[in-house]
């Protein structure tokens, strides 16, 4: 049969398909349950284990770099059986010929197959990411039959037919009107690319109908991805259609492997800009020129992806809060605050940021309690709620939809307290007692009592449990300096 050329259309000489070695699927175990992960990375240190009719496949292997990128595992025949990513393509690759490979259900089946292996070296986990996905599609490998076929996997999904074109991930694609990008292996991987990747496109991902010639846009108070500069905020018009689209169209660029291409167009706008004395634009265009060159530096998409919790619908889950709070309109940024002591001498605290429902890393906030000596849970919490929301409010940013206090009447109370005597005005402001999971809200003496199966109920101890584990995380980390410090 004639062999099988994979190699991407955009990549440098260093990235094209290496002849003397291939990797093994950055299978890395993630939340998502997918099921063509292979063996642990930790595994592949353990004693290596020769499958039948592998023993060329493994000898390349120890020559593979130590690098992210992606491999392409072929039978006797040539043909391409599996491919996957990896961050470390000779630790994923070597773990394929461990004999713990043999007896995983996942891959039992066809790792004997496994004749010869190549690799394409990426310059970072996105790359490798993205150019899995395309391989899976073109070649269409049989083991990798799950990701073909399965519409659970999630997508990255652009739309086109909104002037405002936003990007989302889903796992109901649409077949019309948007651009897809998927299936992906991993939801927690995407989620980190994303992120990363609107640092540097500032794409819009909520569901706002937005269109340039309805004038409410310009009161429109943007999201807090706009105050850290994550998102141009079409959504009060501070870009113009064209300017938005036109990003929209260098990130399509880039996911669709074309980032050599990219970089040398937005060189090239650079020097014109500045030619012409656009010197706000080309500043703005050298930024971004940066942080695609030096994508592979911006840490494991790990440290950037949010985790997923199959038990809980993020969606239903602010539908839930907005019609048990009886909001008018359905939230999207939750803030939730917890209180953590050391030994009773030192008290720290934590503010966690979800935006849709999910965890947002970069909005996470920690604090070191100054005015109050002991434990004074009441105080501590005044104090927290006056630092954030006076610096919101001096610097301009928006308010999150909902702050949750961790807590009960008296949490409550005492932030309350705060924002009066601040003189600030408050968002919706809500504590959740964690012994009955009773929600209790200003100026309401009966508590709020929802199914344990709600929605809304389960978003809010998700908030709850990660604002606490933040705080202790602090804790911990303020415990082992004072004992190293001794």
């Amino acid at each position: 049969m004639k062999p099988v050329d994979v190699t991407p259309a955009d990549t440098k000489p260093a990235d094209k398909l290496a002849r003397s070695d291939g990797g093994n699927s950055d299978g890395s175990s993630s939340d998502d349950g997918n099921p063509d992960n292979g063996p642990t990375d930790d595994q592949a240190e353990t004693k290596q284990f020769e499958v039948k009719g592998g023993s060329h496949a493994a000898a390349k292997v120890k020559t593979f770099p130590q690098s992210p990128g992606v491999y392409l595992m072929k039978d006797a025949a040539g043909i391409v059986i599996y491919v996957g990513k990896a961050k470390n393509l000779r630790s994923r690759a070597s773990s394929y010929f461990l004999k713990a490979a043999t007896e995983d259900a996942r891959t039992a089946d066809w790792v004997g197959d496994i004749a010869d292996i190549d690799f394409v070296e990426c310059e970072s986990e996105v790359d490798a990411l993205l150019m899995e996905s395309r391989l899976v599609k073109d070649i269409q490998p049989k083991n990798n039959k799950d990701l073909k076929d399965d519409k659970s996997f999630p997508y990255l999904m652009i739309t086109t037919r909104e002037e405002f074109p936003r990007v989302e991930i889903t796992r109901e694609p649409k077949t019309s009107g948007v651009k897809l990008y998927g299936p992906f292996t991993s939801v927690g991987s995407l989620r980190g690319a994303v992120q990363v990747l609107q640092r540097i496109f500032k794409f819009r991902t909520c569901g706002l109908d937005i269109t340039e010639s309805d004038e409410k846009w310009k009161w429109f108070r943007p999201c807090l991805l706009a105050s850290i500069n994550q998102c141009t905020a079409p959504c009060n018009l501070r870009i113009s259609k064209e300017a938005y689209r036109r990003d929209i169209k260098r990130l399509q660029t880039f996911l669709d492997g074309g980032k050599t291409k990219l970089l040398k167009e937005m060189q090239k706008e650079m020097t014109t800009a500045s030619k012409a004395l656009d010197f706000e634009r080309a500043a703005v265009l050298r930024d971004e020129i940066k942080m695609l060159e030096k994508l592979e530096d911006r840490g494991e998409l790990d440290t950037h992806a949010q985790p997923e919790v199959f038990y809980i619908d993020p969606k239903k889950g602010l539908t839930g809060l907005k019609q048990v709070l009886k909001l008018t309109e359905t939230p999207r940024v939750i803030e939730g605050v917890d209180i953590a002591h050391l030994g009773g001498n030192e008290t720290v605290a934590s503010l966690v940021q979800f935006i849709d429902g999910l965890p947002f890393k970069p909005g996470y906030r920690r604090f070191r309690i100054q005015d109050v000596k002991g434990i004074d849970d009441f105080r501590s919490i005044y104090e927290v709620v006056s630092r954030r929301f006076r610096g919101l409010s001096d610097r301009g940013d928006s308010f999150p939809d909902i702050l949750l206090i961790d807590g009960g009447k008296g949490q409550l109370s005492a932030a309350m307290a705060a924002f009066a005597d601040q003189q600030i005005t408050p968002p919706t402001v809500i504590s959740l007692a964690k012994r009955d999971e009773e929600i209790f809200r200003p100026g309401i003496s009966e508590p709020l009592k929802l199914s344990k199966s709600a929605y809304a109920l389960r978003l809010l101890q998700y908030v709850r449990d990660e604002s606490h584990r933040f705080a202790q995380h602090y804790h911990h980390i303020l415990r082992t300096k004072s004992t190293l410090e001794r």
